[in-house]
């Protein structure tokens, strides 16, 4: 392995927001076990007990939700590419309010700074990032992919209204942005998980489990599995695809 992460310019490296836990946990040791160099992104420092080779280092604090904090956030990841290459971003941040109690927050209680919060996270991150890297993205022939939600289609008991409707957002600007960077050589995708056994799981969810015609909740690495699939040149001629990783839940 090389001393440095820049040592060897063909290794090719992963941008990933939302490192910490669950889907995007799994994520970075898949794309790591493959040889990948990952560069994670999150509001919280680098946690000591991950398992990647140059994660403290490779690893970039910042608040999603503050346009100003990410767009610091993109010069900092270009200084980091010397060769000016990006292979792939895997926009997976996202937060999903809830009321006292953990109740489900609707259209009717949201309170509107909680919506534009949501929407700062959820939607406007992933497309400033995008923006922001197009250069490296379009440098290396790379691809996004944008972590939707099988909520982004449909009412879901737990998932809250904010955001429900971030993630049907982010479903339409995935097709908008597949045809615009398609057009620089960039492919743009999502996956749109359903009833992941992850840490947030909602009180409730195995009634929920009774309607998925597989009876049982995916895994993460299930989800990282497509995630790596569509930055690589298996889908190379994917774009603008929405793949649902559910089990059948959406039948």
């Amino acid at each position: 392995m090389p001393s440095t992460p820049h040592a060897n310019p063909s290794r090719r490296t992963l941008l990933l927001t939302g490192a910490s836990r669950g889907i995007g946990h799994a994520t970075v040791k898949r794309f790591s076990a493959a040889g990948w160099r990952v560069i994670t992104c999150s509001r919280h420092p680098f946690p000591e007990n991950c398992p990647w080779e140059m994660g403290p280092e490779d690893h970039i604090q910042v608040d999603l939700g503050d346009p100003d904090s990410t767009a610091a956030a993109i010069a900092e990841i270009r200084r980091r590419l010397p060769e000016g290459e990006l292979h792939a971003l895997v926009n997976n941040a996202a937060i999903s309010p809830k009321a006292e109690g953990g109740a489900r927050l609707g259209t009717i209680d949201t309170p509107l700074e909680v919506w534009n919060h949501v929407f700062q996270v959820n939607f406007f991150a992933p497309i400033m990032l995008a923006r922001g890297l197009i250069d490296e993205l379009r440098r290396a022939k790379g691809s996004v992919v944008n972590v939707t939600s099988i909520a982004g289609s449909r009412v879901h008991p737990f998932a809250g209204a904010a955001y429900a409707t971030s993630k049907a957002a982010l479903a339409a600007l995935t097709r908008e942005m597949a045809a615009d960077f398609g057009r620089e050589g960039v492919r743009v995708n999502a996956i749109a998980p359903g009833e992941i056994d992850t840490s947030i799981l909602s009180p409730g969810t195995e009634r929920i489990v009774e309607q998925i015609p597989m009876r049982r909740l995916g895994t993460p690495d299930e989800v990282a599995k497509i995630i790596y699939v569509l930055c690589t040149d298996t889908s190379s001629y994917v774009n603008g695809a929405e793949i649902h990783i559910n089990g059948g839940q959406h039948v």
